[in-house]
């Protein structure tokens, strides 16, 4: 308890002026118990209300004074104040009963000040935002807050009937943290923060770290215990061991909120998408799961990349619980849990981050920093401690307190270079009069070796558009300390050369064998991401050439070439069974569309794919080894066919891909393969079981000694039309 001693009259009467104006600073000292020679008084502010009493001990008292909801009780005892409830009504009849908060001293420590003021905590969100306690007297909830530049702050709610300055915070050693602990507060509260500026305005914001948020268009923050028992302990003991390299990595990418819903009102509950998720997962071969962001955020259309509550997983589908318990199932069904990060941006809603204190708080204060103008939204600064604490802090808590098994980056180009986005004169050089932003460097760095050391097996993955080096590269060695990178320039050339009318792919053969010459200049994850289903792009299917056998046939080639290229492997919704329409975020997908054969045919191709790639482990531990991996020939322009081999380092194991990207079936076509003897055709994109012709090899190829493509031993073959063919060698004793 707070205890200072007697006020003289006219200062206890400057106090309550600055009461009346919210001006708080001193809250715990104006309204704490005051000794007195005859036992103890207190002074209780209550704005609106009309009458106010003591209830201590079974008896009534009464108060000694009051002026304009400033009440001053006296007792003739110190002893069990903490027991009393004050009563007060606002004249309607209703009761309001509470503890007195300013009775109980925020329990912050000074390391947690300083370390926070450092920018050395980690996990800042252990004590910022709202907890609950307990004290022999009384439960509630302890709030806490950063605004360094607020006049003074303030807990508001349903609890005090939103009246700014009912619960006055204390700026904890001046260090502008504020925070109060606030007895009789329950699961469930509605609450924001009323932060009152230099400038006398007074803001309503929502609590950065609230773990819990209403549902949108409310922008309230609420209490949540957090409390969940995981049963994922093989899982999380497995992973804290787990070499991404050399494992097989197939992502499923999806948005929750349109994955599986009835109409655009209705949203599915975490515990419904689970009974539907995990065992579609486990049909189609997917192994991890990356959602979009799931961070609370306002607005629909933005997909979750415009968050403003980062520790708050989104109202839409329930509760922090039912997300954590979603995790947890998909854990116990060895499936691995991705999620997206946005820490390049924030909106601009007036209850979110931006002008927090009404200072930029969180962002750049330079317009040319602080605005990202693709998006019309704030940019982090990155350079300031704090702003550091709350993202790696953020980072932390999705991965240790919802056991997600990694975090996919997104905009890492829009922090990397300051002229992003921007023309000439719209934006500044850094100090040595480059583009680079030395802020941004840095923070990556940090964010990685620190996720790195504290989480075994956790993988960071950026979403890199350029050519910057060293992105996947250790922090030691001069690199950015990244896992994985999307492989976006092939993704995209990928996609351009199979939109190619076959007859014209004779003349772009470069934009399939381009990207092999820097395939392992880093750790590269093959995306077929959201962002190329949507604004007027098409669906995967749309975008392939020819009637409509052709485009599914295109379609088959194409992720038969995907699982083929060495790295990991990502998919988003929709695209498994080549959707004939571009992804709608307001219509559910798997509840709303009606497959046909060709459909799942594409679906019986990815399955198929998917188990060749993680049966086969040496295809995995090749992924990111230029060694692993040989062309037979890219020089067939004219026919557009190309061919090559993936190899087992440690065996003599190979599978050899080939394929043909014309219409045309190619019989008595022969390549040099690596080995002699019978080579097994192992999958066949155009078998009728997957909506082809049936065209192929009666299951096998037999070797003969002849000179082909620079290699001793070759087989001659039929190809299917818009084929793909995997053989794989077995050795004449085996045969």
């Amino acid at each position: 308890m707070h205890i200072v001693e007697k006020m003289n009259a006219s200062e206890m009467k400057r106090k309550f002026r600055l009461l009346r104006k919210f001006n708080l600073k001193d809250a715990y000292q104006t309204l704490s118990t005051v000794i007195e020679e005859n036992g103890a008084a207190f002074y209780a502010y209550l704005p609106g209300s009309k009458e106010a009493w003591i209830e201590l001990a079974g008896e009534r008292i009464n108060p000694e004074s009051e002026e304009d909801g400033i009440y001053k009780f006296s007792l003739p005892s110190k002893n069990n104040l903490k027991s009393a409830m004050i009563c007060y009504s606002d004249g309607s009849g209703y009761i309001d009963r509470k503890h007195n908060p300013y009775f109980y001293e925020p329990p912050i420590s000074k390391e947690d000040v300083d370390s926070y003021i450092s920018g050395e905590n980690s996990r800042a969100y252990e004590f910022m935002g709202s907890h609950f306690l307990k004290y022999p007297e009384c439960e509630g909830a302890m709030f806490t807050v950063y605004a360094p530049n607020a006049v003074c702050a303030s807990v508001i709610g349903n609890f005090n009937h939103w009246q700014s300055g009912s619960h006055a915070m204390k700026n904890m050693e001046d260090s502008g943290i504020w925070s109060i602990f606030i007895p009789d507060i329950h699961e469930g509260e509605i609450y924001k923060y009323a932060i009152k500026t230099p400038s006398g305005e007074t803001l309503e914001k929502s609590d950065p770290y609230a773990f819990k948020t209403e549902l949108r268009p409310r922008t309230g923050s609420v209490t949540n215990a957090g409390k969940f028992k995981w049963t994922d302990r093989d899982w999380m003991k497995k992973r804290s061991t787990w070499n991404f390299e050399k494992e097989p990595i197939v992502v499923y990418e999806m948005h929750l909120s349109s994955w599986l819903r009835e109409d655009e009102s209705l949203y599915a509950s975490y515990l419904d998408i689970e009974n539907r998720l995990i065992p579609y997962l486990r049909e189609n071969k997917f192994n991890f799961v990356e959602f979009l962001p799931v961070m609370e955020h306002p607005l629909d259309d933005s997909w979750g990349y415009q968050v403003v509550n980062y520790y708050a997983p989104t109202s839409r589908h329930g509760n922090p619980e039912g997300f954590k318990h979603l995790i947890n199932a998909l854990h116990r069904n060895n499936i691995g849990v991705y999620l997206d990060w946005v820490p390049a941006h924030f909106p601009m809603d007036s209850y979110g981050l931006g002008l927090y204190d009404g200072t930029h708080l969180y962002e750049y204060e330079n317009p040319k920093r602080g605005i990202q103008p693709d998006w019309g939204t704030y940019v982090f600064d990155v350079g300031r401690r704090h702003v550091i604490n709350f993202l790696v802090s953020n980072a932390v808590f999705w991965i240790k307190e919802f056991h997600c098994d990694g975090l996919r980056i997104d905009a890492v180009s829009s922090m990397l270079y300051l002229d992003y986005s921007r023309n000439d004169g719209e934006w500044e050089p850094n100090i040595y009069g480059g583009h680079e932003n030395l802020e941004s460097i840095a923070f990556f760095r940090e964010l990685n070796s620190h996720m790195h050391r504290s989480f075994p097996g956790v993988v960071l993955i950026a979403e890199e558009s350029t050519s910057w080096p060293g992105v996947t590269s250790k922090v030691e060695s001069g690199g950015l300390g990244f896992d994985m990178k999307w492989n976006m320039g092939r993704m995209h050339d990928t996609l351009e050369y199979f939109s190619y009318d076959p007859v014209h792919r004779k003349y772009h053969q470069d934009r399939i064998t381009f990207s092999f010459w820097y395939s392992f200049s880093e750790k590269f994850i093959l995306p077929f991401s959201h962002d190329e289903v949507v604004y007027g792009k098409g669906s995967i299917f749309q975008k392939m050439p020819g009637d409509e056998w052709q485009k599914y046939a295109n379609v088959r080639l194409l992720y038969s070439y995907m699982f083929s290229f060495p790295g990991k492997k990502m998919i988003f919704m929709g695209d498994e069974f080549a959707t004939g329409s571009e992804w709608n975020f307001s219509n559910g997908l798997i509840n709303n569309t009606v497959l046909n054969h060709s459909m799942l045919g594409i679906r019986e191709v990815v399955k198929d794919l998917s188990e060749i790639y993680r049966t086969n482990d040496f295809l995995a531990r090749g992924d990111f080894n230029g060694g692993a991996f040989q062309w037979i020939d890219y020089s067939d322009r004219e026919s557009s066919i190309f061919s090559f081999v993936r190899r087992d380092q440690h065996s003599d194991h190979f599978l050899f891909f080939i394929f043909n990207c014309t219409p045309v079936i190619r019989r008595g076509y022969r390549f040099g393969v690596p080995r002699a003897g019978e080579w097994k055709e192992l999958f066949n994109s155009d078998s009728q079981y997957y909506g082809g012709s049936g065209v192929g090899n009666e299951g096998k190829a037999i070797s003969e000694q002849k000179w082909w493509h620079n290699l001793e031993n070759s087989i001659e073959i039929t190809l299917p039309p818009l084929g793909c063919l995997i053989f794989e060698w077995r050795p004449q004793d085996e045969i």
